[in-house]
């Protein structure tokens, strides 16, 4: 091989790294899901009847705006995540991309996002897609490092792109009540998710400064009540949707919506017993499992 053909190489391996930085700042899991809600909760709000484009424009407008989001979490968090194994690879602290470059990304992509929504979808979607931004990022990430309510802040900020898909479909207000039963879902869907992960990785979190529940009370009583508390708050809120889904659909629903809520309910009692890494484990498989087949399930009916 000759020595031009190994530099083209290395400048196409050094292309292609760079590029996978920029797709790792966006945070790409965190991504799929708030894609995933948007796309569920504009195809809720259409009754299972979406239209093809005015749905891809929302999540490509959607995609900008999650993108900047944690673009600019992972600039104010960089020096945190030195900190933390877990975390110290990242493109920012771990110096394969600038400052420059990540706030660049960030003010690029939320720009573009917001004037993609607004012109390609509407305003309202537009407004839900920089509340979620403005949540997330202003508020959410500052909060870690000062108190234990971050969570429920974040849950908040995780929660509102359900709000974006719904706008897009015709408008949050005209279907208010379907909408925040879908909105709560997410939510306190995330109560015990986000209490096993912060119970798994506690020590990385107490040398990094951050306030979560499993750092400031360190026996994990109250993380593992929090799990409980907001997987039996879900229960019965996860129900809701059989309402508007009446007959055989709305059944099926109901049933498997409230085996999936128990199952869910009965690992975050162990956890809150146990308070065992593999209990939090175990719990974290299950939240992940639980929320795309509920919110899949929710839509599925509406075609039953």
């Amino acid at each position: 091989m000759s020595t031009t053909t190994l530099s083209l190489e290395t400048v196409r391996s050094q292309r292609l790294a760079r590029v996978a930085d920029f797709v790792e700042l966006t945070k790409p899991r965190i991504g799929m899901l708030v894609l995933v809600t948007v796309a569920i909760a504009y195809s809720c709000a259409r009754w299972g009847q979406p239209e093809p484009w005015a749905m891809i424009h929302a999540l490509l407008g959607t995609l900008l705006v999650a993108s900047s989001a944690s673009a600019l979490n992972q600039f104010l968090e960089r020096r945190l995540d030195l900190r933390m194994d877990r975390t110290a690879n990242r493109p920012l602290p771990a110096g394969r991309l600038s400052v420059t470059e990540v706030v660049t990304f960030a003010v690029v992509t939320i720009v573009a996002g917001e004037v993609y929504l607004a012109l390609l979808v509407n305003l309202e979607a537009a407004f839900w897609g920089l509340m979620t931004w403005v949540v997330y990022v202003w508020i959410y990430t500052p909060l870690k490092t000062r108190t234990p309510l971050n969570t429920a802040i974040g849950a908040i900020s995780g929660a509102l792109p359900v709000f974006i898909g719904w706008a897009a479909a015709g408008g949050v207000g005209s279907d208010y009540l379907r909408a925040s039963s879908v909105f709560m879902i997410v939510f306190l869907w995330q109560f015990p998710h986000f209490m096993a992960i912060a119970w798994m990785y506690r020590k990385q979190y107490g040398q990094a400064g951050m306030q979560m529940l499993s750092v400031v009370d360190p026996t994990g009583r109250r993380a593992g009540v929090q799990a409980v508390c907001g997987a039996l708050a879900l229960l019965p809120v996860s129900l809701l949707p059989a309402l508007y889904s009446p007959g055989f659909g709305g059944s099926v629903y109901l049933v498997a919506a409230f085996l999936l809520g128990s199952m869910q309910l009965a690992f975050a009692v162990v956890f809150c017993v146990s308070l065992s890494d593999l209990a939090a484990r175990r719990l974290l498989k299950v939240s992940l499992v639980y929320l795309p087949t509920v919110l899949m399930l929710a839509l599925i009916v509406l075609w039953i």
